[in-house]
């Protein structure tokens, strides 16, 4: 099965890696109250809009599924249901951390197999039954918070509205106060009654409001999230990169096995016929032994020169001593056509081995692309340290026509790429070409 992730996949992958990481500010005891009462009436407001359209849609599409036309108001059925989740999901990780992460099925085939694929998702229908079996739970949390967090208070000011209301015994004495019957009231048995049940209330006050939200949280953990098949997804990933790790390795090794072949090992065999000839000459006293000698010095610093250019998609020694930027900086001094290296936060510490050989890897591949392929006068090498991501960009302004087809260079750098998990993107068009990824530093 092939799913897409969303954009929260990640956000809720890295929370979940670091469940005990400390927030900036801990809220106190009237914060968590706050919080979690705002959760308790949000919710409820977010539940009417989503049982509804929910419930109407859904029945609709039921009764008219017989005439095809209810197929497609199912599909819209499950995305209202997605849309309010998405809400749900938010309010839940507002009140208590993030919950745990969740992934779609990724549409597959084409045409009217791919419209209809999100009613195979199990996942966007436990959304819609989470729309239709939350709404009784948010209404009875919503009446019991609102009337939790208002009896205390009221209890407690009884004296004040009671007597409005002639709730007064008639054997106190009456105590005027600005010509209302008010604090009279105070010395009945009815009013320290009333300040026991308020005092009761105001006390249970954060344990209530704090089961109610766990409640709804644990009903949106259970219905709006999938973190087995997330983790599945995340296996498969780790395949994949491996996989592509493996057949990266494998490919540079053939091709630089393909290289010291049809370069310097011809030109070695070729020195070596030279000069035995040529000490064949010299022995014999004949002439054109330093015509021989002088062709094979030359075929010998051929072959040091196609050397050096095989051992850079190796690992070269100012890539290990002095690090990726002065690395970048040389290869872009030997490329013909003139390469402006620009960089922001790769001052700092070194970057890990993996992220500086697959960058290196990339940006010199890429490099001698431009020179032999794009036809182009200048070219230019981005990088960009962030928090948890090196941005790499190499852009020229040539002729265009590059893309990941299998066969052509770009695709052994896809996979060079994708063996550390990032994505390789090619923009190619008439005014030049952009190659570009983010490799995690992690």
């Amino acid at each position: 099965m092939t799913t897409a992730i969303e954009t929260e996949f990640e956000e809720s992958m890295m929370s979940s890696q670091q469940p005990n990481a400390p927030t900036a500010a801990s809220p106190g005891l009237f914060g968590r109250l706050g919080r979690d009462l705002g959760y308790c009436l949000a919710s409820f407001f977010v539940g009417i809009p989503a049982f509804v359209a929910v419930v109407a849609l859904l029945t609709l599409g039921i009764s008219t599924a017989i005439i095809y036309l209810g197929i497609f108001v199912l599909i819209g059925c499950v995305f209202t249901a997605s849309f309010f989740a998405t809400a749900e999901r938010r309010l839940a990780s507002w009140d208590r951390g993030e919950l745990p992460p969740h992934i779609y099925r990724q549409p597959q085939g084409s045409g009217l197999r791919r419209l209809l694929s999100p009613l195979t998702d199990s996942l966007r229908w436990r959304e819609v039954i989470h729309a239709v079996l939350s709404f009784p739970i948010r209404v009875t949390v919503f009446c019991l918070a609102v009337n939790w967090t208002v009896i205390g208070p009221a209890m407690l000011l009884a004296f004040i509205w009671r007597p409005y209301l002639g709730e007064v015994p008639e054997d106190v004495q009456s105590i005027q106060l600005g010509g209302v019957d008010v604090l009279h009231f105070w010395a009945s048995e009815r009013y320290w009654l009333d300040v026991v049940i308020g005092i009761f209330f105001l006390l249970t006050l954060p344990l209530v409001l704090k089961s109610l939200a766990l409640l709804q949280r644990v009903l949106a953990r259970g219905l709006l999230t999938n973190q087995s098949e997330v983790w599945k997804v995340r296996a498969e990933q780790m395949e994949a990169s491996r996989n592509s790790a493996v057949a990266a390795e494998a490919g540079n090794l053939r091709r630089i096995e393909r290289d010291i072949h049809d370069g310097p090992q011809q030109r070695l065999v070729r020195v070596s016929m030279d000069l035995k000839s040529a000490q064949r000459r010299m022995e014999r006293g004949d002439a054109g032994a330093a015509e021989l000698v002088a062709e094979a010095l030359q075929q010998t610093q051929d072959t040091l020169n196609e050397l050096r250019a095989i051992s850079r998609g190796i690992a070269p020694p100012i890539l290990v001593d002095r690090g990726l930027l002065a690395a970048i900086e040389a290869a872009a001094a030997r490329t013909p056509v003139p390469v402006s290296v620009q960089s922001e936060g790769m001052n700092a510490e070194r970057l890990p081995e993996n992220v500086e050989n697959t960058a290196y890897f990339l940006v010199s591949e890429a490099l001698t692309n431009v020179a032999k392929h794009a036809k182009a006068r200048r070219a230019t090498v981005e990088l960009k340290r962030q928090e948890t991501v090196l941005w790499v960009s190499v852009s020229d302004d040539g002729d265009g026509g590059a893309h990941l087809g299998r066969g052509h260079g770009l695709a052994g750098l896809a996979e060079r790429v994708e063996a550390i998990g990032a994505v390789l993107t090619v923009d190619s068009g008439a005014s030049g070409t952009t190659i570009s990824t983010s490799l995690p530093l992690s």
